[in-house]
């Protein structure tokens, strides 16, 4: 059970998600790959609702302040930048656009800097779950995929 939870938590992590727990589950942890999978997503997708609603206006709150301002500028920045990354190869494609952003398991390419990208770009709500959650679907698979097959057979290398 804690293993589980571990899972949970750590894709619940900006820039970790379920991009770190995934492997974390299958590899360390020994977990089965669908049930790591089933717990990834619902910890990637918990904070994403939360993050479309209210980061953009936290962070803005938060970038002049003296301890965390630099934290929040940044994680401005990230969502700004993904955002017109999606903005310049998307045109009118914004949902499928955002949808692989999400789903090409690349550093910093997550829930966390798509959601609010989507924030940042006034995507609706709707469409902007939506999308990202079909990304974390996808990106679970690769993940899944990745930490099944390519980690299992670097592991028999090194056995």
């Amino acid at each position: 059970m804690l293993n589980y939870l571990l899972v949970f938590f750590i894709s619940m992590v900006p820039l970790i998600e379920l991009r770190g727990a995934i492997p974390v589950g299958v590899v360390l942890r020994g977990l089965p790959l669908v049930q790591t999978y089933i717990i990834a997503i619902l910890g990637n997708m918990i904070p994403v609702p939360f993050i479309y609603l209210f980061a953009r206006t936290v962070l803005n709150w938060g970038k002049d302040k003296p301890v965390i301002g630099k934290l929040f500028t940044f994680c401005l920045e990230k969502g700004e930048k993904g955002g017109r990354k999606l903005q310049a190869s998307a045109g009118r494609g914004l949902f499928v656009a955002l949808l692989l952003f999400v789903g090409i398991p690349l550093p910093g390419t997550g829930a966390w800097t798509g959601t609010l990208a989507a924030s940042i770009l006034n995507m609706d709500f709707k469409s902007s779950v939506i999308a990202v959650m079909l990304g974390v679907l996808l990106a679970g698979l690769i993940m899944g995929a990745a930490s099944a097959g390519l980690f299992g057979a670097f592991g028999a290398i090194l056995s």
